[in-house]
């Protein structure tokens, strides 16, 4: 792992070639078909056997992953992700980094905080389950009263350190989540589509600097680039007051800008958990 894949960078070329590069080298020879052969020195697929397989020219494929000044038609990047075995959200990712890489370099932007509408707010103020707005970089910007309650010292924090993915990657962590190493991989994946979406957002830099620098996980994790669309999931949560919450979660947008969106928690009807989360509920209405 070098430096350079852990910084953020405003050339989308070199990201497009980062992330061909990793998953090109994650693919053995027999995955795709390919006799493996003696003496390989390299992990996984040779540069020239992927442009065989998606019939391009060793050169033209070697120039792409250098981040040289290739632009890639669509059709040469659909032959890429079926020789690659893209899953529907790394061939999304593939395009989005391509076209990125086709466009011209822009001077700095100018980006808008994050802001959670009033009605939004207020639907949270009514809302029974545990919810919360996430930011585009899993900045928490608002929560229900319920979620305040599960998520507990965290949302007294300062807004800036808000963060799930922050959160998360605590030496602590451990004890309230005990699925936290898979949820904070999930995390990193959904955090890679946001930044590739606009790399140079400050947000983005400060949280991925800062992260790469506190945790060796996230360094890790982050070098792979692995890439995840969630919109629902499952949680676990170890509660000091209530015990162990297995809960579902879903995601939707919040109308408006793009960016933020609600998660909404649920437990099963007539469940343990159901009633564990009533009875959390009704703590905090105690208090």
């Amino acid at each position: 792992m070098t430096d350079d894949s852990l910084a953020l960078t405003n050339d989308p070329r070199r990201e497009l070639a980062e992330f061909l590069r990793t998953r090109r080298t994650r693919l053995r020879p027999q995955d795709v078909g390919l006799e493996p052969g003696p003496r390989r020195r390299v992990a996984g697929l040779r540069r020239e056997e992927l442009a065989l397989l998606a019939g391009v020219s060793a050169d033209y494929y070697q120039r792409m992953e250098q981040g040289r000044d290739v632009r890639p038609s669509e059709q040469v990047l659909d032959a890429l992700a079926r020789a690659l075995n893209f899953s529907a959200e790394e061939s999304r990712h593939l395009h989005s980094l391509a076209t990125a890489a086709r466009t011209p370099t822009r001077g700095p932007r100018h980006h808008e905080p994050e802001e959670v509408p009033p009605t939004t707010l207020r639907l949270l103020r009514t809302m029974t389950s545990p919810a919360l707005v996430v930011g585009r970089f899993l900045d928490v910007l608002a929560c229900s009263p319920l979620a305040e309650a599960l998520l507990g010292e965290f949302t007294q924090q300062p807004p800036a350190e808000r963060n799930l993915l922050a959160l998360l990657l605590h030496p602590e962590a451990d004890q309230t989540c005990p699925e936290r190493a898979a949820t904070v991989a999930e995390l990193i994946g959904m955090l890679r589509i946001q930044v590739a979406a606009d790399p140079g957002h400050p947000r983005a830099v400060e949280l991925v600097g800062e992260l790469a620098v506190r945790s060796d996980e996230f360094a890790a994790l982050w070098a792979r680039h692995d890439v995840e669309e969630p919109t629902r999931g499952r949680m676990r949560v170890n509660h000091p007051l209530v015990g162990e919450l297995n809960l579902d979660w879903d995601a939707y947008p919040i109308p408006g800008a793009p960016g933020p969106v609600l998660i909404a928690c649920t437990a099963a009807e007539g469940s343990p958990d159901a009633e564990r989360l009533q009875l959390l509920a009704g703590l905090l209405g105690t208090r």
